[in-house]
C-alpha cells in the first residue's frame, strides 16, 4: 500500500481521480470524509473546528483517528501491488493532531489521552506503507485553492493554520523528525505541485513518470529485500 499525503489544497484528490484514469495499473482508495463533513445541526464537524476549534479539536481528531484506522485496516488487506491511498492516520497524527496540541487547541490530558488511543489502535495492528507520495505545495498557494473551491466547511480556515499544517508535514515526511522508527526508512516521492497540473497535461505525465518510476523501484527494493531474509 502507498499513501498519498499533502495539505489541504494540494490537490490530491484531483491527483488522484487523474491518476485513475491515466494509469490503470494502480488501484486508487480515496479518503473517507464523511463522517467528519456530514452536517449535523446545519454544520460540519469539520466547520466547527474551523470556528471553535478548542472546543471541537478533541470530537475531530478521535473520530478521524478511528475512522483511518479502519479504513487502514480495510486497504491493507487489498493484494493489489500498486494501491495508492488517500491520507493515513501518520499524517492525521503527527500533522494535524499535533498541530492542535501545539496550537493550544488539545489539553495535555487530552493529547496524552489520543496519543494512547493511536497506539493502542496502530499497534501490531497497522502495516506500514510501502511508500509516501507527497504532494508538496506553498501554503500560500494551498490557501488561494481553498478559496476559489469555495467549501462551507473550509470558510473559516486561516492561511496561518495552512502554514502549521505544511511545517509539519515537511517535519514528518522530508526531516522525518520525532516519528516512529518503523517509518524512518520508509521512502517518500515528492512532487512539487504549485503549478496547476489538472490542467498542464505536461505538467501531469511529468509527475506520472516520477510515480511510475517510484512505484516500481520500491516495489523492486522490497522484492530483493525479502528475497535475502528468505535466505537467510
Amino acid at each position: 500500500m502507498y499513501i498519498l499525503e499533502g495539505n489541504i489544497g494540494a490537490g490530491k484528490s484531483t491527483f488522484l481521480k487523474l491518476i485513475e484514469q491515466n494509469i490503470p495499473y494502480i488501484s486508487i482508495g480515496f479518503e473517507p470524509l464523511n463522517n467528519w463533513h456530514t452536517e449535523k445541526s446545519g454544520q460540519s464537524l469539520l466547520q466547527q473546528f474551523y470556528e471553535q476549534p478548542k472546543r471541537w479539536a478533541y470530537t475531530l481528531e478521535t473520530l478521524a483517528l478511528m475512522s483511518r484506522v479502519k479504513e487502514h485496516m480495510l486497504e491493507q488487506k487489498h493484494t493489489h501491488d500498486f494501491r495508492l491511498v488517500e491520507r493515513s492516520i501518520y499524517s492525521g497524527f503527527y500533522c494535524f493532531a499535533k498541530n492542535s496540541f501545539q496550537s493550544g487547541f488539545l489539553t495535555d490530558i487530552e493529547w496524552s489521552i489520543y496519543k494512547e488511543w493511536f497506539s493502542f489502535l496502530t499497534h501490531n495492528n497497522c502495516n506500514v506503507p510501502d511508500g509516501f507520495i507527497y504532494l508538496k505545495v506553498d501554503p500560500e498557494i494551498a490557501f488561494e485553492r481553498t478559496k476559489i473551491r469555495n467549501r462551507s466547511a473550509e470558510s473559516s480556515m486561516t492561511l496561518s493554520y495552512l502554514k502549521d499544517i505544511d511545517k509539519l508535514h515537511s517535519d514528518f515526511l522530508l526531516e522525518k523528525k520525532g516519528i516512529d522508527e518503523k517509518l524512518k526508512d520508509v521512502p517518500v516521492l515528492v512532487l512539487d505541485c504549485n503549478t496547476d497540473f489538472e490542467h498542464n497535461e505536461k505538467q501531469f505525465e511529468q509527475h506520472c513518470q516520477k510515480l511510475s518510476s517510484f512505484l516500481q523501484e520500491t516495489k523492486l527494493n522490497c522484492s530483493r529485500a525479502n528475497n535475502t531474509a528468505c535466505r537467510l
